[in-house]
């Protein structure tokens, strides 16, 4: 008997739909699991990118031995850096173009930033648009599987003449299971989705204001050549 209620043994006595709900809900939750540990990876090393990019950015570093640098390594950068890199290279070309003035040369490069921004946050937020479709779906499943499991108990309790506890029993627990697996999916998703927002939101801010005070230096760069 104790077989009989264990979550395994009122798997397989659940019905076939409850059973596809179960192993959805199983699969949900796998996916959404892969997808935290692959964004927190991802997201740190946006964090540590960025933050060890600042430190030479705000150095008084030669900004054009930096470009040097990080063009070497131009298939490997992210974030800030790449954005830096993106803005850099537009403005040296447009810079060495005869009768460009000063506004349209930082506005090219200013451009050029905003494209590779949203690029990298667009990166960023692979996959959160599933962790908050697993948050906000998985509950509902799991309640699905719940109400029909339950339904199959009483249609089954109606089919004797002398009801007991025991008989129904197994029948609204395997029910109970798929709402608890609803909420098993569903939960940790809509904590990293909330999380993982707000890193790509401190993030975004973060590049933007490096890409305005890049910008704000390539103007004053300009000025000073055109002089």
């Amino acid at each position: 008997m104790q077989a009989d209620i264990s979550i395994i043994g009122l798997f397989l006595q659940a019905s076939w739909l409850v059973k596809f709900v179960m192993l959805l809900l199983l699969g949900m939750s796998v996916y959404s699991w892969t997808l935290i540990f692959s964004r927190t990876r991802m997201l740190n090393a946006a964090k540590k990118s960025l933050t060890h990019f600042e430190e030479r950015f705000w150095s008084g570093q030669d900004l054009s031995r930096l470009y040097k640098e990080t063009a070497a390594r131009s298939e490997r950068i992210v974030g800030g850096e790449k954005i830096f890199y993106s803005g850099f290279k537009e403005y040296s070309r447009l810079h060495r173009m005869p009768g460009r003035s000063v506004d349209s040369v930082t506005e090219g490069a200013h451009r050029t930033m905003r494209v590779t921004l949203s690029r990298e946050i667009d990166d960023l937020e692979t996959g959160l648009a599933s962790l908050a479709t697993t948050g906000s779906i998985s509950p509902y499943i799991g309640l699905f599987g719940t109400v029909w499991g339950i339904m199959n108990s009483f249609i089954a309790l109606g089919e004797v003449q002398q009801a007991t506890l025991a008989m129904v029993a197994p029948g609204i627990a395997e029910a109970l299971i798929a709402t608890a697996m609803g909420l098993f999916a569903a939960i940790p998703a809509v904590m990293a989705y909330n999380r993982f927002s707000t890193q790509v939101g401190k993030l975004e801010t973060a590049y933007i204001n490096l890409m305005e005070e890049f910008t704000s230096i390539l103007h004053r760069q300009s000025m000073t050549d055109s002089e």
